[in-house]
């Protein structure tokens, strides 16, 4: 009997999955559904790497899920799924841990969606088809929003009147699962550095930073959605409220076209006019590749002094995410000019991709450290049906 724990995070148009044992941390499958739509591919592999073959629907979350079921099925007979735990990316102002899926948490998380529109819909589809794929099964949801939940009131509110922050505008940040799994890292691999003052750069397609100490969220980039602060791959991250009032205004554009402005046609793409891909944009080389990436490192810059302020300074900081975890460009070129915050890496690390790349003489540690928002999931599902933690 195969019993395990399946993990779903569910996306716009895509589904990641990952099948842990019930008592392990390296995942026995890995999958992902990309495209979910009239293009939608789906590619899962096992632990050796070799590919799972299935086949289904995959024009919608529903019909995605039916096939990774199907294929992890076929190739473990006598699979026992005992938790199933999802990402969500709200989980509201209370919410600091996560949760088992009941009909009244539902209807809350449902109610949360128009604070986050381009993710939590989808996110609650994914939970529905893993329901009624399996009935019974235990599901656990894990919020994006809850590491940042018990932030000083100075970092989690705007300067509006406030009736608003009663109604739940304010600064709730993102990334928190994978600010999590570094966190625990930290903690577990380099324990006096986990109790001083932390920036970690989650930087991907979705960037953000947080400043962290003890383990705690102090203060995020991100605010009250997650278009806030850095520059993403297709987000603006910080912008004038005015523009906003301008292109109402002047431009006569309705809230559906500037969302679709924010969300899907800004940050490096709109900047670079080519792609939202930092990898295409380092090989390219064109004057508009290059400006979008220079805003992209000014703002990281920018955004690490604001965290080391929020810290009253900075012992470490480490990078995670794609870009975090793969551009040497990127952290290199970060690292630049920040020698007044201790910041000195050693080109030789960085160019090898090792876990510490900052020099000997630094004040400040530099670290890459992969993230794993997965297995903070499956660890949350785990606990959630009274499993030990795992042990390998």
């Amino acid at each position: 009997m195969t019993r395990a724990v399946l993990t779903l995070n569910a996306g716009s148009s895509s589904l990641k999955v990952s099948l842990f044992p019930e008592n392990g941390e390296t995942p026995l499958a890995t999958g992902l559904a990309d495209r979910i739509g009239p293009e939608g591919v789906l590619k899962l592999k096992d632990a050796s790497g070799t590919p799972i073959e299935t086949t289904g629907d995959l024009t919608n979350h529903a019909g995605a899920m039916a096939a990774v079921i199907d294929g992890f099925r076929a190739h473990f007979s006598d699979l026992d799924l005992v938790a199933i735990g999802h990402r969500v990316v709200h989980g509201g102002a209370d919410r600091d841990a996560p949760a088992t899926v009941t009909d009244d948490l539902l209807a809350d998380l449902e109610r949360l969606s128009p604070f986050a529109p381009l993710h939590q819909p989808h996110n609650l589809a994914g939970i529905r088809a893993a329901m009624a794929a399996f009935p019974g099964v235990p599901q656990v949801t894990c919020f994006d929003t809850a590491f940042h939940r018990n932030q000083p009131f100075v970092n989690d509110t705007f300067a509006l009147p406030r009736e608003m922050y009663a109604e739940g505008v304010r600064r709730y940040g993102f990334h928190g699962l994978s600010y999590d799994y570094i966190a625990g890292e930290l903690a577990r691999t380099a324990p006096q550095l986990a109790e001083g003052r932390v920036v970690v750069a989650h930087l991907g397609n979705g960037a953000s930073m947080c400043g962290i100490t003890n383990g705690r969220s102090i203060s995020s980039t991100m605010g009250f959605s997650a278009l806030d602060g850095l520059p993403m791959g297709t987000r603006c991250g910080q912008v004038d409220p005015g523009v906003l009032l301008y292109l109402m205004d002047q431009k006569g554009m309705t809230a559906t076209e500037i969302s679709d402005l924010l969300y899907k046609k800004s940050g490096l793409l709109g900047l670079s006019g080519l792609s939202n891909d930092m990898r295409t944009l380092e090989a390219a080389g064109t004057p508009e590749a290059m400006q979008a990436i220079d805003y992209f490192v000014f703002r990281c810059q920018r955004e690490l002094g604001a965290m080391a302020a929020a810290l009253s300074g900075i012992d470490a900081v480490v990078f995670c995410g794609g870009i975090g975890e793969n551009s040497r460009l990127i952290r290199a070129r970060i690292c630049e000019r920040l020698d007044w915050m201790g910041i000195e890496i050693d080109h030789a690390r960085n160019a090898a991709n090792e876990r510490v790349i900052s020099s000997d003489i630094a004040r400040t540690t530099v670290m890459v450290i992969p993230t794993n928002e997965e297995l903070v999931i499956a660890r949350a599902a785990r606990a959630a049906v009274g499993l030990q933690e795992a042990a390998e």
